[in-house]
């Protein structure tokens, strides 16, 4: 029996199509690490997910250049958390809405989306290497990976919103079977 909870459904909609366009179409299997991508996609559906990085004074940060900063001000596990939200945030967007960035003059490559390339990355590493409680959620052995296949995790989530789009956001069409 399936849930009627809108977040299961959402859930299994974006699970379903991240697990095809990196098992099928980019022949990655790397089940912790779609996970992750799938959730991502999930958490971020809230526009405040994405503005969960605030100020000392409270105030939300939208910017990578703040966040970064808010990084420096912060220490251990919080430190973590906050480059993580960095590699989240600029592979969402690099991943899902580039040309929103190649729009946008950056400092790095001439665009913003170059700038995403290079900060994500180097978040995500940084975030790895960061020592927290071998059970800390996500491991950082994840995050490691994250970093060194960005391009590729935005290239992959850049088709899944392709194959949303294509079906309407139902799933992944279904096989064409022939006689």
């Amino acid at each position: 029996m399936y849930s009627k909870d809108p977040s299961s459904t959402l859930r299994r909609l974006l699970s379903g199509v991240a697990e095809n366009t990196f098992h099928a179409q980019l022949g990655v299997v790397d089940p912790p690490l779609i996970d992750y991508l799938s959730n991502l996609l999930l958490r971020f559906v809230r526009q405040d997910a994405l503005e969960r990085i605030r100020t000392l004074t409270g105030r939300r940060v939208t910017d990578v250049r703040t966040m970064l900063d808010e990084a420096r001000e912060r220490v251990g596990e919080a430190r973590r958390e906050v480059h993580r939200h960095i590699g989240d945030y600029t592979l969402f967007w690099a991943g899902l809405y580039p040309e929103a960035l190649r729009q946008q003059r950056g400092t790095v490559g001439g665009d913003q989306f170059a700038d995403y390339l290079v900060h994500g990355k180097r978040a995500y590493l940084v975030a790895s290497s960061i020592d927290v409680p071998e059970e800390q959620d996500p491991p950082s052995d994840l995050l490691h990976r994250l970093s060194d296949h960005f391009e590729m995790c935005a290239y992959g989530l850049r088709e899944v919103r392709r194959e949303l789009e294509r079906t309407g956001g139902e799933g992944p069409a279904p096989p064409i079977l022939f006689n």
